[in-house]
């Protein structure tokens, strides 16, 4: 038997592999993509798709936001005939804070934050009898004056912000209150809205007060498309004569909670109803 030799015996090796010249393996569970083959073009298949591109650009058109909408300044007429029948509504109309001069005023204004007029006028009563003036408000202990403005809400921060405030009216302005916005909003926990309610009422200086009724009417009205009561408050300037801009905001906050509240206004019964775009109402009465 023969046998073979050692040189035959010897398996071949394999060439060596040169590093990056191996094929990349692809993805566990993914194999090649499959190159689809175009299809015989038919008039059925051509009908679809131009039926497709129609319907795409149809839905685009459908979807586009009302936000790219040009924003078109309102009439002046038509604000004109509002501030009329507001006016005719709401004779008369002035701050449902009770108050006997600016100082409480300016309180009771601070107190009204996240907390209605009538709660405010049961708490105030008390509250100026204990401390009659902004040199008693500034020296009240704090527990005490919390205990007293407790049912207002948030009386821990509006606690702090009288006794700030009064604590600057005694070292700053004699005790007394200001007479200008620049001043009465340099007071902690003033802002210009607690101001515009000051000036306009105690001292007859006109200011427009934007609170949630402004700002949900003028949206409502077309008066304005701003959501920040600073930017509303200077839309509004322009459109209201300076001398009923007080007189407005009142007209505004009464119809608000009358006739036009958030959730249901009473569209069937409201006075402006012909003049009002009713922008943003889903559902009326």
């Amino acid at each position: 038997m023969s046998r073979k030799s050692p040189r035959s015996r010897r398996k071949a090796e394999a060439a060596p592999r040169l590093p990056g010249k191996s094929r990349p393996r692809t993805a566990p569970g993914r194999g090649r993509p499959k190159r689809r083959t175009a299809r015989a073009a038919t008039p059925a298949r051509a009908a679809t798709a131009r039926r497709r591109a129609a319907g795409s650009r149809v839905a685009r058109v459908r979807r586009r936001p009302r936000a790219s909408r040009r924003w078109s300044a309102p009439d002046p007429a038509r604000v004109a005939r509002l501030i009329e029948t507001l006016a005719r509504l709401y004779p008369g109309a002035t701050t449902a804070l009770h108050h006997d001069n600016p100082l409480q005023l300016l309180v009771a204004t601070i107190l009204s934050a996240q907390c209605t007029d009538e709660r405010v006028n049961m708490v105030t009563p008390v509250l100026f009898a204990r401390f009659p003036d902004a040199a008693a408000l500034a020296a009240a202990p704090l527990p005490e004056l919390e205990e007293l403005i407790r049912s207002t809400g948030f009386f821990h921060a509006k606690s702090v912000a009288i006794r700030s405030c009064c604590a600057e009216l005694v070292a700053r302005h004699g005790g007394q209150v200001p007479r200008t916005m620049e001043e009465l909003t340099a007071l902690h926990g003033v802002g210009r809205k607690t101001a515009n309610v000051v000036l306009g009422n105690a001292f007859g200086v006109p200011g427009l007060v934007v609170d949630t009724h402004v700002t949900r009417l003028a949206q409502r009205l077309g008066l304005t498309r701003e959501r920040d009561a600073v930017k509303i408050e200077h839309a509004l300037m322009p459109l209201v004569p300076r001398e009923r801009w007080t007189a407005f905001s009142h007209w505004l906050i009464l119809h608000g909670r009358a006739v036009c509240n958030a959730r249901k206004p009473r569209c069937s019964a409201c006075a402006l109803a012909s003049d009002c775009p009713r922008i943003g109402v889903t559902v009326s009465a």
